[in-house]
């Protein structure tokens, strides 16, 4: 017997003595080679995720420094509906209360949130740099009109706030008002807190500009193919529903925010349901095509 001979017989007695379930083979190989070829790409995935996470941040704090400047001014420019209800109301000066370090936690609040609204266009191109890589060509255009859409509708919420539900919002409270008269033994006068009063303007911005991204989601839902025009308006009284619900809680415990926020949002879904049809119709000729 050669020694090659031997090598092969000892060879085939060693793979005798391996049990069968640990024998290497092909298939094995294989699916250990995917996993080490998948785990580079996760690792280059996750780091640059970690990097546009902290331009992200950066920019959230550069933004936070240059608001907090002007954070009085900006509290100043929030109480002008408030402002102007009290002048059409008694003719005379508005005054707002605040407690010890009430104010100043007022504009620490008020320049976060403004500093994440600056920041945005920096988030959005974060975000779609990081997902683009993984869209076909047609997916990026579809995208980018949502992303110019988004800030404009949350601006178009911000602005129905502040010109048309403050005022109608403070007037009402202004109307409770009784003052003390001749053979009256109470008063009741409204008295606004600095940290309320922002507290119920930026909880009424965010709510309504986050209603007015309702076009946008469900039309993002129908492209993807999971709602159509057709089961919107089927299911429209459970909408309706759902979306006086959301209002509750998402505003304020008065009746008058409220109903305001949940007929905008209805309107909205009207709107989205005519959204979804363009949409749909727009589809349409390039499937075709396709």
């Amino acid at each position: 017997m050669t020694s090659k001979d031997t090598a092969v017989s000892a060879s085939q007695h060693k793979n005798q003595d391996i049990p069968p379930d640990i024998i290497p083979d092909e298939t094995s190989r294989e699916s250990v080679d995917e996993v080490e070829a998948s785990r580079a790409p996760l690792m280059s995935h996750l780091i640059e995720l970690r990097r546009r996470l902290i331009v992200c941040l950066i920019t959230i704090g550069v933004a936070f420094g240059i608001c907090f400047i002007f954070s009085q001014a900006l509290y100043d420019l929030l109480t002008v509906p408030y402002i102007e209800a009290v002048k059409d109301k008694t003719g005379g000066a508005a005054e707002l209360e605040y407690r010890p370090l009430e104010l100043f936690f007022a504009r620490v609040k008020l320049a976060l949130m403004a500093a994440v609204m600056v920041a945005f266009p920096i988030i959005a191109r974060e975000l779609y740099a990081f997902v683009a890589p993984g869209l076909y060509k047609n997916e990026k255009q579809a995208v980018l009109p949502f992303l110019l859409a988004i800030p404009v509708l949350f601006g178009l919420g911000l602005a129905l706030v502040y010109f048309m539900i403050m005022p109608f919002v403070i007037n009402f409270a202004l109307g409770m008002e009784r003052p003390l008269e001749e053979g009256q033994e109470l008063a009741y006068n409204l008295i606004v807190f600095v940290g309320d009063y922002l507290s119920l303007i930026m909880t009424l911005m965010i709510a309504f500009g986050f209603a007015f991204q309702l076009p946008v989601i469900l039309t993002l839902l129908a492209m993807a193919g999971i709602v159509d025009a057709g089961f919107l308006q089927r299911n429209r009284r459970f909408a309706i529903v759902g979306i006086f619900l959301v209002a509750a809680f998402l505003t304020p415990p008065d009746p008058i925010s409220q109903i305001a926020l949940g007929l905008t949002i209805w309107v909205l879904y009207e709107i989205s349901i005519l959204a979804v049809k363009v949409a749909a119709k727009r589809s349409d000729p390039e499937e075709e095509a396709g």
